[in-house]
């Protein structure tokens, strides 16, 4: 199945939504055939322009109640009963790969209504950092209020690429931000830079007092160097580990076991090469660099990292999940004892390109894909 007849049998769907429909599921796609079984694909909710991250709200399993993000600059909370555009959004430097990013609800959403967003932030002429904003979704409203900016990129790049930015909660209350190179890659070997790094902080911005750096000798916020642009991270929710996953150049895509004060490489080592044709020396063969838990060559452009834990597919408990924007697919990663043992890639060239892929609190997988008329698809077992 290919992307273009798939979009070209949404119309009816969406005469569906403008109509006040139901959201979930609007449109079925052919089925696809997994180690897993045979799955099928639904769109849910309106169309979207360039999606980036989905979130399920508490009530997801009584309403269908999630939020979506738009490159662009928009928030979506998508139900049941239809799509509500968010009010008060920060300002937002919406070129290249900048926008609004990634969006988490803190875990105590349920009481406070609290989330964080990642976005690029424009510091004028041309130039643009990732920020992380907190902030509490008043729903009644339609808006978020008491927005905070909690971490900053401060080193004002030009240009619209290399932001990064996924977020991830902890089980000890912290909370890890990814903050790509924005193509400065000295920068990403740089402690005192915030570019091309995993960031631990509280949720209200305040230091962990056991980051690696608090005592001096780089930013306090910084967990660990050397990234390159860490567009999919996810913490296990069975186990505590924190993965990433993250672009290299010509090759050399990455999944990598961020820790503390460790190094992984950029631009110094990688599995891929230079743009010029030129090697680079390998992760893992120098002192003091990490080597991946799994590479890429040729690149797959990975964005988006799950780790799926459920009940529609038990053959794939705690194995992970990546989407690829290359060559629009998803590739789950058989995981046994943190080693990658196999891979599979799932609806390959059907929908697109894959920007996000969530474990859904139904145990469906969630995908969103990043193309000007994008969609939020689940994929589950067939009937």
């Amino acid at each position: 199945m290919t992307a273009r007849p798939f979009r070209a049998a949404l119309a009816l769907a969406l005469v569906a939504f403008a109509a006040g429909v139901a959201c979930t599921p609007a449109t079925r796609a052919e089925v696809f055939e997994t180690s897993a079984g045979p799955v099928d694909v639904t769109a849910v909710g309106p169309v979207f322009e360039h999606p980036w991250a989905v979130a399920f709200l508490p009530d997801f399993a009584t309403t269908g109640a999630l939020l979506v993000t738009e490159r662009p600059g928009r928030l979506t909370l998508v139900t049941r009963d239809g799509a509500r555009a968010i009010e008060g959004l920060p300002e937002i430097y919406a070129e290249g790969q900048g926008g609004l990013l990634d969006v988490a609800l803190s875990p105590d959403f349920a009481q406070t209504g609290v989330l964080h967003l990642t976005y690029a932030a424009p510091v004028g002429g041309g130039r643009a950092n990732t920020h992380v904003a907190r902030a509490r979704l008043d729903r009644e409203a339609g808006r978020l209020v008491d927005l905070e900016v909690v971490l900053a990129m401060e080193t004002n790049e030009r240009g619209g690429r290399h932001f990064g930015s996924r977020l991830a909660h902890a089980p000890d209350g912290t909370l890890f931000v990814t903050m790509g190179e924005r193509g400065n890659r000295p920068s990403a070997q740089d402690p005192m830079a915030a570019n091309g790094k995993v960031h631990r902080i509280l949720p209200d911005g305040a230091i962990p007092q056991d980051n690696p750096y608090v005592g001096g000798g780089g930013l306090p916020s910084v967990w660990s160097i050397g990234h390159r642009n860490p567009q999919g991270a996810a913490v296990d929710p069975q186990t505590g580990t924190y993965w990433v996953v993250e672009h290299g150049a010509r090759g050399g895509d990455e999944i990598n076991l961020p820790k503390p004060g460790a190094n992984f490489g950029w631009p110094e080592a990688s599995y891929g090469t230079h743009y010029s044709g030129r090697d680079f020396p390998r992760d893992g063969a120098a002192p003091g660099i990490e080597a991946p838990v799994h590479y890429w060559d040729p690149s797959i452009a990975p964005s988006g990292l799950a780790v799926y834990r459920g009940d529609l597919f038990p053959q794939w408990d705690g194995d992970l999940l990546v989407g690829a924007l290359k060559f629009e697919k998803i590739v789950r990663l058989d995981m046994q004892d943190g080693e990658v043992v196999g891979q599979e890639d799932l609806v390959p060239d059907a929908f697109g390109r894959i920007r996000d892929v969530r474990a859904g609190p139904d145990g469906a997988i969630w995908f969103l894909t990043d193309e000007a008329e994008g969609r939020l698809l689940r994929m589950a077992p067939a009937d």
